[in-house]
């Protein structure tokens, strides 16, 4: 096995983080207190042409697989913005992935571009209320118009619908109990977020505050045939495309972060002088902080390995979501570790690292759960029987 970084990963982490560094950490600290979107942050991976790295090249992007996404987003949480800055380009990677996957080429051509260029942000109205990670018992409902369908419905956690112009949409085109299997009836738009139709409300949060998390409510929305992705009642299976790219997304934005949070506790450490010695020559900050180093490496390698099966077209759902599970947990603990590191500047916002802790957080909530992915496991993996 070959574990050498090879020469176009090292261009495109190079690349990255020229772009990345131009925003230090005083920039993500004052979107962390006023929660504005990072708009030059946006509009700088655009000109570089970051946004459309996993895009079909015929429509602008460079036609890349997930290791050199999984590069990419590891390299943009890497310096200080943590999920701020991971979320802020990580929408576009795979969360539009059923347009390119079953869009018509009048739809790529009409959407995908841009995408790209950044002149186009989307959101995504999938999760609702009552529904969770149970994503057949959505009630957002789709009633079928002449010329397209009418929307009526509710979603929780739409991300930067504050800033969106474009929304894709998971509904139900057929009641759940009128579906001969949970799965049917459901189907994807991509359209326009029409306010005057769409009411967002943000919901305060933890962290990840210049990322906006909002509940929308969706009332007579009309929605074009022309923006439905696929056949209609196929939405579900649609969306399985894009959940094991993302689940490798957030461990490597998660394991990024931890280890930016590990850099800074390791150089408080040495250069901390108590008691006429550094701290870091004590053994109890020693062995804590070596153990997040070698528990962010573990994870980092299973990153690796999915994306490595998903790009070589191979089952990779165990170590999707192992590598999700193991990187969220390091990179937590990682940034745990460097708060008490710190002692009481720990708690402290110049020293960046309670930040930190709050960004990382998240990647233990979502997209999926730790607990379903622990029975994920026990039933694909050890052929336990099904818990749920």
């Amino acid at each position: 096995m070959d574990f050498s970084v090879s020469e176009d990963h090292r261009a495109i982490r190079d690349g990255v983080s020229g772009v990345v560094r131009k925003f230090d950490d005083e920039y993500w600290l004052a979107r962390d207190d006023d929660g504005e979107f990072p708009r030059e942050f946006h509009r700088a991976m655009a000109d570089a042409g970051w946004l459309g790295i996993t895009m079909p090249t015929e429509y602008g992007g460079s036609g890349l697989g997930v290791a050199e996404a999984v590069i990419m987003l590891h390299e943009v949480a890497s310096h200080g913005g943590g999920m701020a800055s991971a979320s802020t380009v990580h929408i576009n990677l795979f969360g539009p992935h059923p347009i390119v996957v079953f869009g018509t080429p009048e739809q790529k051509q009409r959407w995908i571009p841009r995408l790209v260029e950044g002149k186009d942000q989307c959101c995504f109205g999938f999760t609702e209320p009552d529904a969770g990670l149970n994503t057949t018992a959505i009630k957002t409902f789709a009633q079928k118009v002449p010329g397209g369908y009418v929307v009526n419905g509710q979603k929780v956690w739409t991300s930067t619908a504050q800033v969106a112009n474009k929304i894709m949409l998971l509904t139900r085109t057929t009641k759940l109990e009128d579906c001969a299997r949970p799965t049917d009836g459901i189907t994807i738009f991509y359209t326009d977020l029409d306010r005057s139709k769409i009411d967002v409300h943000r919901i305060a949060k933890m962290g990840r505050k210049a990322v906006d998390s909002n509940s929308i409510f969706i009332d007579g929305l009309f929605i074009p045939d022309g923006d439905r992705i696929g056949e209609e009642g196929k939405g579900f299976s649609y969306i399985l495309h894009s959940l094991n790219p993302e689940r490798l997304l957030v461990a490597a934005e998660a394991v990024a972060i931890g280890q930016d949070a590990l850099r800074r506790a390791t150089k408080y450490a040495r250069e901390r002088v108590v008691f006429d010695r550094p701290i870091g020559q004590n053994q109890g900050i020693q062995h804590p902080l070596a153990e997040r180093w070698m528990a962010l490496e573990a994870a980092w390698n299973m990153v690796m390995k999915g994306a490595w099966l998903y790009d070589q077209h191979l089952p990779c759902g165990a170590e999707a979501n192992a590598a999700k599970f193991l990187g969220a947990r390091a990179g937590f603990d990682s940034c745990m570790q460097a708060v008490l590191t710190h002692g009481g500047f720990g708690y402290a916002k110049e020293y960046h690292v309670e930040r930190l802790l709050r960004e990382v957080t998240i990647t233990r909530i979502a997209p999926v759960t730790e607990q379903l992915i622990l029975s994920f496991i026990a039933e694909k993996v050890l052929e336990l029987p099904r818990s749920y």
